[in-house]
């Protein structure tokens, strides 16, 4: 599903060039549940950030279900970002001012689902991540470990092919946290296939790879 080739990335400080990836080759079937580990500074979020198609490589090659990334116009860009790929950060990134409901229809409306295909939708997906009673709850009427479910129904009403986490759960206590990671566990069960950064090994361990960064390279690449 996910082809990385020699991939390369470095970011510009002033005249300083900083090399953040050197190399990276990585393949991720459809259907796996893979965690990116790794010291800060070693890459994950750059790395994460390329998988996503939320930053572009310098050097190497990047092919998404058969899609050359970095052939891809702007417009095919954002479609995969919208409809095939979804995203859960550390931060919620809720809307303050509207409701559960609104926050996870969001993402339709950007594709143009007709508004009773978003509410329905929508609702399906808040009750599979159990908070179908708190639909019409803003974000300040939720705990912390319901915001996130929130973010992560959000990413999930589209039907993406991959779900992608960055450090999910760095803003929650150790039970919400593990409440988190057992709806990922439920979500991959149930076919999806997720890519999660964590600098957590009681986290990593809910996935079945665990691939370890050090200084922009793969230093291991374990299966379990």
């Amino acid at each position: 599903m996910i082809e990385l080739g020699e991939v390369y990335k470095s970011y510009r400080l002033g005249e300083v060039e900083l090399p953040v990836l050197k190399g990276i080759t990585l393949r991720i079937e459809r259907g796996e549940f893979l965690a990116i580990m790794g010291p800060s500074g070693s890459g994950k979020s750059t790395l994460l950030n390329i998988i996503g198609c939320l930053d572009t490589i310098d050097a190497g090659s990047y092919c998404f279900d058969g899609i050359e990334i970095d052939k891809a116009s702007e417009d095919e860009l954002a479609d995969i970002r919208n409809k095939r790929i979804g995203f859960v950060f550390q931060q919620f990134n809720l809307i303050p001012r509207i409701n559960a409901m609104r926050n996870v229809e969001l993402p339709m409306e950007y594709a143009w689902a007709p508004p009773a295909e978003r509410r329905a939708r929508a609702y399906e997906v808040l009750r599979m991540v159990g908070l179908e009673d708190r639909i019409h709850h803003t974000s300040m009427q939720l705990s912390g470990g319901q915001q996130q479910r929130v973010a992560i129904a959000r990413a999930m009403v589209n039907v993406p092919d991959i779900l992608i986490a960055d450090e999910p759960t760095g803003n929650l206590d150790s039970a919400a946290g593990r409440e988190i990671m057992g709806l990922f566990t439920d979500l991959h069960v149930r076919g999806r296939t997720i890519v999660m950064v964590t600098h957590e090994q009681e986290l990593a361990a809910h996935a079945r790879r665990v691939v370890r960064l050090r200084d922009g390279s793969i230093e291991k690449d374990e299966y379990r």
